[in-house]
């Protein structure tokens, strides 16, 4: 999308990268923002060829300093033509200036020119940044859980608890996308009316370390549900990492009893609630659906869900 090229969004420019050099900072940016140790996921070389056969390698650049980066290739499900979106990261001293959702925003824009209007990606489901970014802030919506999908990692994520992740689709086109990107969105006043009206799929309590854990695990029940993850995932990897794998195991059983049933997850929000700010995913039942009728709420300790 030529006149996209070089466009500055407050302060940052954004742009495909060309150089060689461009493509090698792009692997130290993974390495520093996911926490890896050798080699990154997307190498300087397949960076160049993904960039010169139909696919995007885009860069958010502060002055000439990459800070962040994404890439994509052409995606088919057998039905449908999307972009795969198979990494996008962002360098920790830029993560609160909102460079991810302009870089994704600009993403949009050139995977429209190319004539696709969905975009399909994978995100860690106990990570609140993500799901605000990818739900709440673009609208997609997850379709899919997917356990242990990569593996063991080298590097901080995860040894201890599996690489879960989520599928969401992002329909990029139409009405509803633009005014979801323009802010339209639920006030916070909206967001504790349906987050009140709604059940708890996990129900948490505060630890000794005085983080929050799991407790119990129900499937979705009613005309809506809830489904908590930690809103600071790596002050728990950091201060009390015995809570990641039970944490990891309840999301688990809550998004895969709640897609399992058909109900549809649709939104994130933060909340603060008694002075504190606490993340849930917030569910539907699916279209032409009945609510299912909850079951009593199992344990949801470590040996509730075992690595797939």
């Amino acid at each position: 999308m030529q006149e996209a090229v070089g466009a500055s969004r407050s302060g940052f420019r954004f742009r495909r990268l060309e150089k060689p050099e461009e493509f090698r900072a792009a692997e130290e940016l993974q390495r520093r923002a996911y926490g890896l140790e050798g080699t990154a996921p997307l190498g300087a070389t397949f960076q160049r060829t993904i960039q010169d056969h139909g696919g995007l390698v885009l860069g958010a650049f502060a002055d000439i300093y990459l800070a962040g980066f994404t890439a994509g290739i052409l995606g088919w499900d057998g039905v449908r033509l999307y972009h795969l979106s198979m990494a996008t990261a962002v360098r920790p001293e830029y993560q609160n200036h909102a460079v991810g959702f302009r870089l994704l925003t600009y993403l949009r824009e050139e995977v429209l020119a190319q004539g696709l209007p969905r975009i399909v990606g994978t995100f860690d489901p106990l990570q609140s940044r993500s799901a605000h970014l990818v739900l709440r802030r673009l609208g997609a919506v997850p379709d899919r859980y997917l356990p242990h999908y990569f593996g063991r990692i080298d590097g901080r994520s995860d040894p201890g608890i599996e690489t879960d992740r989520v599928r969401a689709g992002w329909e990029i086109a139409g009405p509803a996308t633009e005014a979801r990107l323009g802010g339209a969105l639920p006030t916070g006043e909206e967001d504790l009316a349906r987050w009140r009206s709604s059940t708890a799929v996990l129900e948490t309590a505060v630890s000794e370390e005085g983080f929050r854990r799991p407790t119990a695990v129900a499937e979705p029940s009613g005309a809506g549900a809830h489904l908590e993850i930690p809103f600071d995932l790596e002050a728990i990897r950091e201060h009390a990492p015995a809570l990641l794998r039970p944490w990891r195991h309840a999301v688990r059983d809550g998004f895969r009893a709640a897609l399992d049933l058909g109900w549809r997850i649709d939104d994130f929000v933060v909340l603060t609630l008694d002075h504190e700010r606490r993340g849930f995913y917030l569910m539907r039942p699916g279209d032409g659906s009945s609510p299912p009728a909850a079951r009593p709420a199992a344990p949801a300790g470590p040996g509730s869900a075992g690595p797939e």
